[in-house]
Formats: C-alpha cells, sequence, structure tokens
C-alpha cells in the first residue's frame, strides 16, 4: 500500500478545499481509512475515518459539518471535502489506512493505522 494525498494549497477564511488520497501501489486491501492533520508545534490530530465497505464517515467534533470524508473503491480513492475553512484549519493533512476494521473508539488513535501518506499543506489565511 503506497498512499498519496494531495490538493492542498492555500485558501482564503470560509473557502474550500478537495484533498484526494490515493493507493499508488494499487493493492487497495485497506478495510479502514481516515485523514489526520498536524498543525505546527502540535500533536496530530483526528479529522475523520471511514470503513471501506461503509458510508459512514465519523469526524472530529472540530470538522463536524464542515467537513465530508468520501470514497471511491473503483478508484482506490478517498476524499476529503473541506468547506468554511477556517485558520485553525491549517495543517499538514495525513490520509491513513490499515487493514484492519477498527471499532469506533479507535478511529482516532494514530497507532492503530498501518499506512500513511505523505502529507499535504493545508493554509487559511485570515
Amino acid at each position: 500500500v503506497q498512499l498519496q494525498a494531495s490538493g492542498g494549497g492555500l485558501v482564503q477564511t470560509g473557502g474550500s478545499l478537495r484533498l484526494s488520497c490515493a493507493d499508488a501501489g494499487r493493492t487497495f486491501t485497506t478495510s479502514t481509512m481516515a485523514w489526520f492533520r498536524q498543525a505546527p508545534g502540535k500533536e496530530r490530530e483526528f479529522v475523520g475515518a471511514i470503513r471501506r465497505r461503509e458510508n459512514v464517515p465519523r469526524y472530529a467534533a472540530s470538522v463536524k459539518g464542515r467537513f465530508s470524508i468520501s470514497k471511491d473503491n473503483a478508484k482506490n480513492m478517498m476524499y476529503l471535502q473541506m468547506n468554511s475553512l477556517i485558520p485553525e484549519d491549517t495543517a499538514v493533512y495525513y490520509c491513513a489506512a490499515t487493514p484492519r476494521t477498527l471499532i469506533l473508539s479507535s478511529f482516532g488513535d494514530p497507532g492503530a493505522y498501518d499506512y500513511w501518506g505523505q502529507g499535504t499543506q493545508v493554509t487559511v489565511s485570515s
């Protein structure tokens, strides 16, 4: 599994971005996929996650109602649609995956994921 995140950039407050996560190795045998982010000087933070066989994403409270995770199993892609962006959303965004079907309480644990993308920078200006 080789995850590649893309789609980051610079956007003004209130703007939108769509991040993509691809399995470049085309071995998408993962069962749970997630987005995390890390701002300078801060811990890696859970954004949201989804199980491959479901269409019910879970989100961190800080992004719920603004961000949306979707996936295309046929294309081995996962997406993060980010709307109503605020400066506090500025961070490097990472996609992550594991072949395990995680329970909900493990969604936010970075240690539960086996594969990570390289990260894509999102900067929201005020």
